[in-house]
């Protein structure tokens, strides 16, 4: 097959346009043209008066190999790649001793399929609970019900992406077409098919509900064993010298694990993990994150501004926007997480802490659009001195924002006009605030340091200047987004393994080696990769 790209056509064409545009590309007449089908479809909507569509489309032609001669200096033919995901090994039919895999998020769940399908029968810890009952506990909370430390939108089967906006793209490299094998094991789960070819993929928390649950149906197919509510306590390590290697795992309940190799795929947020590890000798860095807030504008204004006369066109959906900033005192602000049509959710895992970030459905019908508007924090400058500083710095900003919110989970809050003044919020405009339980008006520079106000409120006119109304008086301010990405990095060599135990294999966002669900994804498949081939050198 041959694969065209760049081809654009208007925003409202017809059926027959797209096959119009391949004979007059190639000119040739529709005889020769056999079948095609649609890679990728973007759009470009610089002037949002004339937004263009842009296709990636694969076809299959009578006389391929007279037109690659033909085009054979146009780069926009060429022979259609293999993108098909290749195992990299087959478990042996003696398998003696089993992978396993902690923690079930993205990663974590990538890491076991990709186990399971090469015939390694993983064991699954997840210290939360199967994520039915814990979507259950996590709507709970935000109805105003305990906390549940172990099972929250951090904690449980599908870790903190199965609330969010289930978005599939991100900027990571991606040469072996490991992003490919993750958006058709989610079509095979059930997620649309349009996540193959439209831009920018999104799924939604609804539909990854059911996803996960099938992806789990298809692991225990395989031999795959899940332990829900069963956390890690400790490695049990044999110490060589100044290196480490596993021997087993002891569990909560007191269960001991034997085994040689673990994927610790954890999440960001598995910070009583993390002391754990760093105690034990795991070789552990500290990381740059951000920090600062989330911000919510009516959805309908983020539309006209991108979209113009266009806005509402189903084919373009609700419209997102990605900002950055730098700052004169050489702060970089930024947007993250963009959630259009979604709802700012409460994402706290520890009491006594308020912790923002934003959701949404597939549907992306919500009132309101929300991002993170934050900071890039680093080690050297802002938390120096110990590996683990960064958790308490998130810590800290967390229990002032509890604070703040009035010691019940509401979430501190201010208008965008009040926060550039520098004055308290008093009474709400038109954005309604979407968080639940609740918010608290008052002033957010209470709740982060100095420098992420001042960065933020340099930021906010400069983006105004971007998309018009951003800065507009009574958008909405919530506080604080704290959980960006992981504080820590656990380091690993070219082979995956932790660069001073042999058999962890840190993994995924937490380790410091994805932000995102399909990234994540991405790095559950290498690390399984991984994890066979030393099977293999046994």
């Amino acid at each position: 097959m041959l694969r065209l790209t760049d081809i654009k056509l208007p925003l409202n064409h017809d059926e027959q346009a797209i096959e119009l545009a391949i004979l007059s590309k190639l000119n040739i007449n529709q005889s020769q043209l056999v079948s095609y089908d649609m890679f990728k479809r973007g759009y470009d909507a610089r002037n949002n008066r004339d937004i263009q569509l842009i296709y990636t489309l694969d076809i299959e032609v009578s006389n391929q190999q007279a037109l690659l001669e033909q085009f054979a200096n146009d780069p926009h033919v060429r022979i259609t790649p293999d993108m098909d995901y290749k195992f990299v090994a087959e478990a042996p039919a003696d398998l003696t001793h089993r992978p396993v895999v902690i923690g079930l998020g993205p990663c974590g769940l990538f890491a076991a399929l990709t186990l399971a399908q090469m015939g390694y029968k993983p064991i699954i810890l997840e210290r939360g609970k199967e994520v039915r009952q814990r979507t259950k506990d996590t709507f709970g909370f935000w109805r105003k019900q305990p906390l549940n430390p172990e099972s929250n939108v951090q904690f449980g089967e599908g870790g903190a992406g199965t609330f969010s906006d289930g978005k599939l793209y991100s900027q990571v490299k991606d040469r072996k077409h490991y992003g490919r094998k993750v958006l058709h094991e989610f079509v095979a789960a059930g997620a649309p098919e349009e996540i193959m070819y439209v831009s920018k993929p999104h799924i939604g928390t609804f539909k990854l509900v059911n996803m996960v649950e099938k992806m789990r149906e298809k692991i225990i197919s395989l031999g795959g064993e899940f332990r829900f509510s069963t956390r890690v306590e400790k490695l049990d390590l044999d110490a060589d010298e100044q290196n480490y290697k596993i021997k087993g795992l002891h569990l909560s309940g007191g269960e001991y694990l034997a085994c040689k190799q673990v994927v610790l795929a954890i999440g960001h947020s598995a910070r009583d993990t993390f002391e754990a590890l760093y105690q034990q000798g795991v070789y552990i860095e500290a990381k740059p994150f951000s920090v600062g807030f989330r911000i919510e504008h009516e959805q309908s204004m983020i539309d006209r501004c991108r979209f113009g006369d266009n806005a509402g066109n189903p084919i373009l959906g609700s419209a997102d926007y990605k900002l950055v900033h730098h700052c004169k005192n050489g702060r970089t602000v930024y947007s993250f997480c963009m959630c259009p049509g979604g709802t700012v959710v409460a994402a706290a895992s520890e009491p006594g802490k308020v912790v923002t970030n934003g959701m949404s459905q597939y549907s992306r019908h919500e009132r309101n659009a929300n991002s993170a508007i934050v900071v890039g924090i680093t080690p050297e400058e802002d938390y120096p001195g110990h590996p683990l500083a960064g958790i308490e710095l998130q810590r800290r900003l967390e229990t002032l924002a509890f604070n703040v919110g009035g010691e019940n989970y509401h979430a501190p809050a201010q208008l965008i006009g009040d926060f550039l003044k520098g004055k308290a919020s008093a009474e709400l405009g038109e954005v309604k605030p979407s968080y639940t339980p609740g918010i608290t008006l008052t002033d957010l520079s209470k709740v982060v340091p100095d420098y992420v106000t001042q960065a933020i409120r340099e930021a906010i006119p400069a983006f105004d200047r971007q998309i018009k109304g951003f800065a507009k008086t009574d958008g909405l301010l919530t506080g604080v987004e704290t959980r960006t990405s992981s504080p820590i990095c656990i380091k690993r060599g070219e082979d995956y393994q932790s660069v001073n135990v042999q058999g962890l294999y840190p993994a995924g966002e937490g380790a410091g080696y994805a932000g995102g669900i399909w990234s994540a994804g991405i790095d559950g498949i290498r690390v399984a990769e991984a994890v066979a081939l030393a099977f293999e050198g046994e």
